[in-house]
């Protein structure tokens, strides 16, 4: 064979390599699809939850925040567990479709139940059932997201083709925040009643969320027999053959072991935290700030709008200058537009929704982003702990994402308790004190803008590049 000839072979190969691995657009579509499922369950309960609590149900502001934190806590328990779980499926299997089925099917009732407790209950027993309600929804969920979040490593290794993946599921994130953020509380609103008015809201939120749940998992491989996988218990990854135990610590190696997911990691967790901390406290912005519950829509709108045209173009700005550095970039556009809000402690006004607005274009880098590095630090992982262990990032990433929102209502239950918020039932009027409000003001705007710097620091110590990613796939 002439040089030219092989030469011209090699080059062909590559080319076909190069279109095995770029992502066909019904994968990417349905991929994305679970984010409807994904971002209506981070965007309600953290919108209405607390307020659900506070202002219909009774519960005091600091009871409030303990059981939506409580029940937080269980994911940090579960999920690194979830993450080692969906591994042993892939490797006995060939699939992490079982645990995402499970999660999606069951979803929509335990949602539906969290927001259906009767008010002759009295607040004691109705935060204790929130709280068991809202747990079970939350294990739920994390069976589906851990499984899911750790797709996109094994779906492509391409640097920019992960970018292209995790956008457009950022994309569908957006819609999902503006389609529960607004459409949330304007399904309250059906009823004159606030009891039924939450329950259809409970109950059309979660089938919407199981069914783009569902959506998803198709995605995730066909399962196939162990025979055809060629497996056995001695050749499975240490995850796959481990027992309970052995599936917590896994996820604690992970991160012991990988100084990048550690930076990323953190980065995310904080950022979780800030963003948790004004999406709880929109609703009270809205209530006590602007004087107009229905102002909370327009909040989700001008912070949602814009992330739908700027996260194809964060894809765009990380391909010509790095995820990393397009990544630092949005948390501080976010952390500036977000000190700015503290001006309506002054000057109240419709002129907030420029900030939030601003602070939308910023977000839909701050969450295409971090996901699009994931799947790097799991392939940088993977040159030395060998494959098969995606399942154990993405346990602990969702745990750490999951106490950041967790955190995000709690930190706001306490500047709401420390100032002297005024719990009520629904139907019932008050007039809530001056600190209070400026409280609710401080958690929108100043507390999440030093969360987001203290972020860039930890995003500093993220090493790698593109260069790092590219090398391992020559």
């Amino acid at each position: 064979m002439s040089t030219d000839a092989a030469g011209g072979g090699a080059g062909a190969a590559s080319e076909s390599a190069t279109a095995r691995a770029r992502l066909s657009n019904g994968t990417i579509a349905r991929y994305a699809t679970g984010s409807l499922g994904t971002g209506g369950f981070a965007t309600l309960p953290g919108l209405v939850l607390t307020y659900y609590l506070t202002d219909s149900l009774g519960v005091a502001a600091l009871a409030a925040g303990l059981v939506i934190t409580l029940a937080k806590v269980w994911d940090v328990v579960i999920d690194p567990i979830i993450g080692t779980l969906t591994d042993r499926d892939l490797a006995r299997h060939g699939t992490r479709r079982r645990l995402m089925l499970l999660g999606a099917c069951t979803i929509p009732v335990l949602f539906a139940l969290t927001f259906a407790v009767p008010p002759a209950l009295g607040p004691a027993v109705a935060a204790i059932w929130v709280f068991f309600a809202f747990t079970l929804t939350a294990t739920a969920f994390s069976l589906f997201q851990v499984p899911y979040i750790a797709l996109p490593a094994e779906l492509t290794p391409r640097y920019d083709e992960r970018t292209r993946l995790l956008t457009w599921r950022v994309v569908v994130l957006t819609l999902a925040i503006l389609l529960f953020g607004a459409g949330g509380p304007a399904l309250r609103r059906v009823a004159d009643d606030p009891v039924i008015g939450y329950l259809v809201m409970g109950v059309v939120a979660g089938v919407v969320i199981g069914l783009g749940m569902l959506v998803a998992t198709t995605v995730a491989r066909r399962p196939v027999t162990e025979t055809a996988l060629g497996a056995s218990e001695s050749t499975l990854p240490t995850a796959a053959r481990a027992g309970l135990r052995e599936h917590y610590t896994e996820g604690v190696r992970a991160l012991r072991r990988s100084g990048p997911f550690r930076a990323l990691l953190a980065t995310f967790v904080l950022q979780a935290l800030a963003t948790g901390l004004m999406l709880a406290g929109a609703q009270y912005v809205a209530t006590w700030v602007l004087e107009s519950e229905a102002a909370v829509e327009l909040l989700f709108v001008a912070l949602i709008a814009p992330a739908l045209f700027a996260a194809p173009a964060w894809g765009a700005v990380s391909r010509r200058i790095g995820k990393e550095r397009a990544f630092a970039i949005a948390s501080t556009v976010f952390a500036v537009a977000a000190l700015s809000i503290l001006g309506v402690l002054w000057a109240p006004g419709d002129w907030i929704y420029a900030p939030v607005g601003v602070a939308g274009i910023a977000y839909a880098g701050m969450q295409s982003l971090p996901m699009a590095m994931l799947p790097d630090v799991v392939s940088h992982d993977e040159r030395t702990s060998g494959p098969g262990r995606a399942g154990s990032f993405s346990g602990v990433w969702t745990a750490g994402e999951t106490v950041g929102f967790a955190l995000g209502a709690t930190v706001l239950s306490l500047i709401l308790a420390v100032t002297g918020y005024i719990s009520s039932t629904a139907g019932e009027t008050v007039t809530q004190p001056a600190a209070a409000v400026t409280g609710i003001v401080v958690s929108f705007s100043l507390a999440p803008a030093l969360l987001i710097g203290l972020s860039l620091w930890s995003l500093a110590r993220y090493p790698l590049r593109r260069s790092d990613i590219e090398s391992q796939q020559s």
